[in-house]
């Protein structure tokens, strides 16, 4: 396995602390897991997002989308019931699952639907006014002194 150093990137950057869990978290996905359910990510516009996930044989109360800070976990989990039927091939899996998805910063889930077999994730980015990019202006004239503080 390779191993990047990003200690010179750090040396340049504020605030991307999170970089390194996420580098060390995507090394150590279960690849067992990575097939189920199958899912799509789709960008929609600039700050809209649309999540597909094939969930055949799962109702709406079998499911459960959660956001906690950054990360959306999906969960499906089937009923108590069992299956009393006799398949001669069972190729639809109905297993639990439980899949995350690492958010980027304001990333908001606005809507979860259920429709033939497929349930819908919609996502957006709502950045906080505070944070988008505004235009400081340069007065001209005089600098302003600051008060030295009495010793």
């Amino acid at each position: 396995m390779r191993t990047y150093d990003f200690s010179p990137l750090f040396r340049s950057v504020i605030g991307f602390d999170r970089l390194s869990q996420l580098l060390d978290t995507a090394a150590k996905v279960d690849e067992s897991t990575l097939g189920y359910p199958p899912y799509n990510i789709e960008r929609v516009s600039e700050d809209r997002y649309h999540i597909s996930m094939a969930v055949a044989g799962f109702a709406e109360k079998d499911l459960e989308v959660t956001q906690a800070e950054n990360t959306l976990t999906v969960r499906g989990k089937l009923g108590d019931g069992g299956d009393a039927n006799t398949y001669l091939h069972r190729g639809i899996a109905r297993r639990a699952f439980e899949r995350r998805f690492q958010l980027a910063d304001y990333i908001k889930v606005t809507g979860a639907s259920l429709s033939n077999g497929l349930l819908h994730v919609d996502l957006v980015r709502e950045v906080p006014e505070a944070m988008k990019p505004r235009t400081i202006e340069i007065a001209a004239g005089t600098p302003v002194q600051i008060e030295k503080a009495a010793a």
